[in-house]
């Protein structure tokens, strides 16, 4: 969180260490996945007190950082943000929601359609994406690690809770703890930027962005913000407890 480019002259960022009754471990992109949630989450928050565009306002923070805005312009152009990213689609309410976020040297930009389905249920359909990972050795490896890691957050971002009972975790088999299918894969659209730059990790990088994309889609979609992971909404009752 203290390392990304936004130039804000105003910041405070900190931590505290807690001591948890249950072990945990390391996940697929380590802090940057929850650290890119709080951080992109909040700058749409911003971008909204100050009534400006989410990407604009983003924009106006990179002046002095190139890449990262070239990636941001890339993914909004894939995404056509310049049209409404807020619409109706046979009669179907649609969004957008755009993330940015740097890690292990790869810059990564996503834009995250969602759409409210019936039953008061809403479904990712498509996931751009635009990375500049340095100079791309092999892109269709890159390509693949992509996607993949889009899917992993996804899964992460809507369904891998993890739910105690008498201080043990409930789920003991992997067919308790559910993940993206085909059924609900998105479509995932990915850019990646030339460069003569030293070649970045790419295994773990487009893990951050996806659930900060599809909150602020949300937030677009319902008008409610939510701050906690699984996401989870409610048409008519506003955020489920997580």
């Amino acid at each position: 969180a203290f390392d990304q480019p936004y130039e804000m002259p105003n910041v405070w960022i900190g931590q505290r260490t807690i001591e948890l009754p249950m072990p945990v471990g390391f996940m697929r992109s380590v802090g940057h996945s929850h650290q890119a949630f709080f951080v992109e989450s909040f700058i749409d928050e911003v971008a909204l007190a100050a009534r400006k565009d989410p990407v604009a306002f983003r924009a106006n923070l990179l002046t002095q950082h190139p890449r990262h805005l070239a990636v941001l312009q890339k993914v909004a152009s894939m995404s056509r943000w310049h049209t409404p990213h807020v619409w109706t689609e046979n009669g179907v309410k649609r969004a957008r929601g755009v993330a940015l976020h740097e890690a292990f040297g790869s810059i990564v930009a996503q834009v995250a359609d969602v759409s409210m389905e019936a039953g008061n249920a809403f479904k990712v359909n498509r996931v751009y994406c635009a990375i500049d990972c340095g100079l791309p050795v092999n892109p269709n490896l890159i390509r693949q690690q992509v996607e993949g890691g889009i899917i992993f957050g996804l899964s992460a971002a809507l369904k891998e809770e993890i739910t105690l009972q008498d201080g043990a975790v409930e789920q003991a088999l992997y067919s308790q703890f559910d993940v993206i299918r085909f059924d609900d894969c998105p479509d995932i659209v990915v850019e990646i930027m030339p460069s003569t730059g030293h070649p970045q990790g790419v295994g773990e990088s487009s893990v951050p962005p996806v659930a900060p994309a599809v909150a602020n889609a949300l937030f677009a979609l319902t008008g409610k913000r939510l701050r906690a992971l699984p996401l989870k909404v409610n048409l008519y009752t506003g955020i489920e407890a997580c």
